[in-house]
């Protein structure tokens, strides 16, 4: 309780922080159990991440005041990785849904599992890397669906079945770190996985997240998650303009507002836009 004072206290936007279902792990705990973000030495640069995937080029256009891919039936209901450090499979499945959508017309919910059992590069619970994901989506040859290989958020042995493959992808890219830039990819092209430092999450409640760096380090990302829409909330009395992220986290929806996030936009709080990534999907 004193961390969430804390947060409280230092709160740049108007994030509420308070005994969530997550606040009597501890930060190992927590850490282990719910996220699973793990950046290979090799990304890592003289303090600089960078990604191993070519960085996409991004149309100019012109950004509405807020946009949600939900309203367009390209994300599938809020999901739960339970004690397991997945959350980057269910970035990476969270991404192909919105993908397959947009390109094929069909909302399907993909497994995270199979990506858990099957991905050699990645650590299963131990955590993973998304631009991995992709690379070894290829090899497999795509993805079953949810009710195909069910998600029971534990280490298995692989039992993938070529011919139950519901969606396939092409490869992956990186997005470039101006948000801007990254609200004009997700506008016109679908939701964006995304990893970024979950320090706050642990006692989140609603409203629009922002706080300080060194609460929330934007080099030291441990969780990923999915960003399906922006927009900009307008405080009640100071009339404050906060814009924002609108992020799917794989919690439940007991979680946060119904499953989702809300992160300030603009300044790269808790290292949102330092490694945005998407699938390609023919």
């Amino acid at each position: 309780m004193e961390k969430v004072q804390f947060l409280r206290e230092t709160e740049r936007g108007s994030g509420k922080y308070g005994p969530t279902i997550f606040a009597d792990l501890t930060e190992e705990e927590f850490k282990a159990q719910k996220l699973g973000f793990k950046i290979p030495s090799k990304l890592r640069a003289n303090g600089k991440l960078s990604s191993s995937l070519p960085t996409i080029k991004v149309p100019e256009v012109t950004l509405p005041q807020q946009f949600d891919w939900r309203h367009y039936n390209a994300v599938t209901e809020v999901k739960n990785q339970g004690m397991c450090g997945s959350c980057w499979a269910f970035s990476v499945t969270g991404n192909v849904e919105g993908q397959w959508k947009i390109r094929r017309g069909e909302l399907l919910s993909l497994s995270e599992q199979e990506l858990v059992d099957c991905d050699k590069i990645d650590q299963g619970c131990n955590g993973g890397l998304p631009e991995n994901a992709y690379k070894e989506l290829v090899k497999l040859g795509g993805l079953e669906t949810e009710a195909d290989y069910k998600y029971d958020g534990a280490d298995e042995k692989c039992h993938f079945e070529k011919s139950k493959v519901k969606a396939t992808i092409t490869g992956g890219v990186s997005i470039p770190k101006n948000e801007t830039q990254m609200a004009q990819w997700l506008f016109k092209n679908g939701p964006i996985s995304v990893g970024l430092n979950a320090a706050a999450m642990q006692f989140y409640f609603g409203g629009v997240s922002h706080p300080f760096k060194f609460l929330c380090n934007p080099e030291a990302l441990d969780h990923g998650v999915l960003i399906v829409g922006f927009g900009v909330h307008v405080t009640k009395y100071l009339k404050r303009v906060q814009p924002y992220w609108i992020i799917k986290n794989s919690w439940g929806t007991g979680w946060g507002k119904g499953g989702y996030y809300w992160l300030y936009r603009g300044d790269g709080t808790c290292g949102i836009n330092q490694m945005a990534t998407s699938a390609l999907v023919q």
